[in-house]
């Protein structure tokens, strides 16, 4: 489970540079991310993709290189070597930080060579219309790892691991998805009307007891190597649900360490995430894409959103308790497949929502932090150049009050559309509580409780700057300016 005011922050996003240089950014920012109110980081990778040095790990060759050995064109990841890594984990943990590892059990890509196999090619589209007669395909499935030479593992890889390939050598065209005989799509049975169960490259048969057997040994390596705290599971929709609860329960019995574990189920219908919650016997944190999108709705939408109604049917609303709640990530920000960015004139009120209530384990983006600057090809095929801003010094404040005044009984007023508010008590060991007041319309208002009366109250936002005296009940009038927020705090 979450600790308590814990704060998760995204260490990466999709356009981090191919330098090899994260591992060591993070271990040197360590202890300043743990002085602003990190409690966890969420790391990407660790491990060799198909395309060496320049991958984003999501497509996984070799899950033992770590970037230790000559493959796929180098020697380091994308995000440096091994060493640099683990010297990572040593900097987190002496700040006081713990690490989750990104895994991705889905699938693997980038064999060393091929075998002849017998499938059945469907739709990419909808995938389960068969286009074609069964015949036999060449397939990328022989994965022998030559540059680690069976160190850490002997096992090699080859079709009978996998239940299909997206890839045929001999088919020029590449438009199907191929099936292998006796195999499955397999995905957890949620997929709208399980068109999209499968999702790249060769598709791990999770199904199967040598697969599992060897994933799970792997997991054991990897923990007990990286000493990690927990994992954050890649494409879970994909995947059946029991695999995960396996695989994680199998690491804590062998690690002896009680590993948290969050997955990324991406889908806005929260009675699906509610579903896998079921299944996993809540051992699972899900990421709160339903909010996700809420927000992003939101930001579009500018007064003509109804701010009451952003909490609606998401995580957090209704299983707080395993809710991570995020504003963008690396597959939201914009001119990734799944683009769904929040505009930026919403980020702090966006923040204020995740970082300042009750509910919710929040993680904050790398992006939204430290700002980025990239160019891709958008959807319409033209080069864009990207400049996201840095919200750092906002969300250090929101972090400043979140570890400070965000404690006790929360209070909503949620009583307007175009501006809601909502008020922390405090308690005994944190006196005064909070008050916090957001708009997309014009300049607001709110009469709300907070935790001391008689005290003088200012915005740490610094967006106004007449400070607020609460009466004798602790009942004051806390202001927001036009399209903004504003986090009300005592006066020391």
């Amino acid at each position: 489970m979450a600790e308590p005011h814990g704060v998760m922050m995204q260490f990466f996003h999709w356009y981090t540079p191919a330098n090899g240089h994260l591992w060591n950014e993070f271990a040197n920012q360590a202890n300043e991310l743990a002085a602003a109110g990190i409690t966890a980081v969420w790391l990407p990778p660790a491990y060799k993709g198909s395309s060496g040095g320049l991958d984003a790990g999501y497509s996984v060759y070799d899950l033992y290189d770590l970037g230790e050995f000559d493959q796929k064109g180098s020697i380091r990841t994308k995000y440096g070597t091994k060493d640099d890594y683990l010297h990572a984990i040593q900097a987190a943990r002496a700040a006081g930080i713990k690490v989750y590892a990104d895994v991705i059990l889905n699938h693997m890509v980038g064999g060393d060579a091929t075998e002849d196999v017998e499938a059945t090619p469907l739709s990419r589209e909808n995938q389960k219309d068969v286009i074609g007669e069964n015949r036999i395909v060449k397939a990328w499935t022989h994965f022998t790892f030559p540059g680690r030479k069976g160190k850490y593992s002997v096992m090699e890889w080859h079709w009978w691991h996998f239940d299909a390939v997206d890839y045929d050598a001999n088919d020029k065209h590449h438009d199907a998805i191929y099936v292998f005989n006796g195999k499955f799509l397999q995905d957890d049975g949620d997929l709208e009307d399980r068109t999209t169960a499968f999702l790249i490259g060769c598709d791990l048969d999770t199904q199967s007891k040598d697969v599992r057997d060897a994933l799970k040994h792997w997991g054991d390596w990897y923990v007990k190597t990286t000493q990690i705290d927990g994992f954050r599971f890649d494409a879970v929709k994909h995947v059946r649900s029991d695999f995960f609860s396996d695989f994680l329960r199998h690491c804590r019995d062998q690690s002896g360490k009680n590993l948290f574990a969050v997955g990324e189920y991406w889908s806005s219908d929260p009675s699906l995430l509610q579903r896998f919650i079921d299944r996993t016997g809540g051992d699972i944190h899900l990421f709160d894409v339903p909010l996700h999108y809420n927000l992003s709705r939101a930001s579009r939408s500018g007064d003509r959103y109804d701010l009451t109604t952003i909490f609606d049917h998401t995580l957090v609303k209704q299983q707080p308790a395993l809710a991570v709640t995020m504003v963008d990530n690396h597959d939201s920000q914009p001119l990734q497949a799944s683009e769904s960015t929040i505009e930026p004139w919403f980020k702090p009120q966006a923040y204020a929502l995740i970082l300042l209530r009750q509910a919710g384990y929040p993680c904050i983006f790398y992006a939204d932090y430290y700002g980025a600057h990239y160019t891709d090809v958008g959807r319409d095929g033209k080069e864009q150049d990207i400049k996201l801003d840095s919200y750092r010094w906002l969300i250090d404040r929101f972090l400043q009050v979140r570890r400070t005044y965000a404690f006790g009984e929360q209070h909503d007023y949620f009583n307007h559309p175009n501006s809601i508010g909502w008020t922390r008590l405090g308690d005994s060991d944190h006196p005064g509580g909070m008050a916090v007041i957001t708009s997309n319309g014009g300049n607001s208002s709110k009469y709300m409780k907070v935790g001391l009366p008689n005290c003088t109250y200012y915005d740490i936002t610094e967006h106004l700057s007449c400070p607020v005296t609460t009466n004798d009940e602790g009942w004051a009038r806390f202001n927001c300016a036009a399209v903004s927020v504003s986090v009300w705090v005592p006066r020391d």
